[in-house]
This record gives structure tokens, sequence and C-alpha cells, in this order.
């Protein structure tokens, strides 16, 4: 099955193009060279990207067994968050305004300041099977997992806290408003990549339509009809001002994809 997604709407820095891409139904084999998007919140695509697949409706699924809360890896964050807010389920707070689908959120072990997703999960389901938590390589930005992930398996201990909710709405509320892929790099060790950027003249800097955010360095948002080029003009500086200046080198946080040959 394939539909035809324009990114420009569809991605959350409104850049991309109008392709048709690939709706996958059933746990199967994904081709190697089939990139794999979700909500599309932390992705900057090219004109040209390589052939894109997502899952369909049939991985979009909430679940509460015992202990456990099974989740489809294309369900929405809010939805989660929802759920687990009414059925009084503590570890889903930091989901509060953190866009995504699980799938996502989880591979790339999203989250806010000491605050991670994945100290909840207890299993992911791949084409290879199901990994358990132990197996998963949990780290800052990273759950080491190279492959398409179909569901989760969550604790699901009762006390949602009502004050972390309130505090991660707060801390998300100074985020910039414009569309953006959210934060562009990772913060290196003991430092923050919002400061050395800041520090770097980097606030509000702008290339064409696309820019670091006058609310927050470390955002690259649309100002309205950015493109890809300036988008990967702007990071590329950035990463070398920052390692002029302190030697450090930025990596980012979002997916950048490379353009393919045509």
């Amino acid at each position: 099955m394939q539909k035809i997604v324009d990114f420009s709407k569809y991605s959350s820095i409104k850049i991309g193009p109008k392709v048709r891409i690939n709706i996958v139904n059933q746990i199967c084999d994904i081709p190697k060279d089939w990139l794999i998007i979700g909500g599309c919140n932390n992705t900057l695509l090219p004109p040209n990207p390589p052939p894109i697949a997502m899952l369909g409706e049939e991985f979009s699924f909430i679940k509460k067994d015992g202990d456990f809360l099974h989740v489809g890896a294309a369900t929405s964050g809010g939805r989660v968050l929802s759920f687990a807010r009414k059925n009084n389920l503590k570890g889903f707070e930091i989901l509060q305004k953190l866009p995504g689908l699980i799938g996502g959120i989880v591979k790339m072990n999203a989250g806010l300041k000491e605050w991670e997703i994945g100290k909840i999960v207890k299993k992911v389901r791949t084409k290879s099977g199901w990994i358990e938590r132990d197996k998963i390589g949990f780290k800052y930005r990273d759950s080491g997992i190279d492959e398409l992930i179909f569901e989760v398996v969550f604790e699901a201990k009762s006390g949602f806290d009502e004050e972390l909710f309130k505090m991660f709405k707060n801390l998300r509320e100074n985020q910039p408003n414009e569309p953006s892929c959210g934060s562009c790099f990772k913060n290196p060790p003991n430092d923050f990549a919002g400061r050395l950027l800041e520090e770097s003249g980097f606030r509000g800097k702008r290339i064409g339509n696309v820019a670091f955010s006058q609310k927050h360095a470390n955002f690259l948002v649309n100002l309205g009809g950015g493109t890809y080029d300036e988008a990967v003009e702007l990071i590329e500086l950035a990463k070398d001002e920052v390692f002029k200046r302190f030697g450090v080198r930025l990596e980012e946080e979002i997916l950048v994809v490379e353009k393919t040959m045509i």
C-alpha cells in the first residue's frame, strides 16, 4: 500500500518534498535502502529523498495487560499520555508536549533533562522478535536499536504525577512556536548545546528563511518557506564555529537525511 505525503505540511519543520511513500501494515522485512519515518518530528528531508516507509494504522493501539501497557509503534505520544493520565499510570508524564510516535520516541530515547522514556520500557518488538530491556542499549538520546520498532511494552505502575506533568508542560512552553525539528544538537558531556551556540553568536542566526531561534539557540526553525539547503548550511556553519571556539564537535539530535543521486 502507498500514499502521497507532502512533507512541507506533514513534517514538524515544514520542509520536504511531496512524494509517494510505502505503508507497512504487517511485521515484515523492510528493504535496507528505505527510510523509515514516524511523525517526522525530528527529521530534515531533502528534495530527493530515498524511498520512504511508515507504519500503518494496524500499529496504532494501546492495550493494558495487568502490570504492562502494550503500545503500537504508530501510536502518538499524546494519545499514550492521555491514556496514562486517565488510568493513573506513572512514568508517562515525560510525554507532555513531546511530539512524535511511540516507535520513534523510544528509538531515540526521547526525554527532557534527566527524564527519559527508556526508563519505563519493558521490551520492544522488531522483525527479529522481542528485545528485553536488559538487551536494549538505552543511553542519552539513543536506544541502540537499529531495526524498525513495531510494538513497545511499558511498565504500567500506578501513580501518575500531576506536579511532574505540570513541570514538563511549563518547561516546554519555553520552546519556540515556529515550525521546528526540536533540539538540533545533542548536549555534549557536562555542557549544553544551547549555551555553546548562543556564545558562538547563533541565537537568531539566519540563512534565508531558516534560523536558530531567538527563544532557544538550539532550536532550528523555519521562518516560512525555508529550504533543506538553507538548513544544512546553517547546521554546518554552527558546528564549525562551535568547534573553532570551544573545540567541541556538536552532534545532531535531528536526523538530516542526505540527498539521493538522481
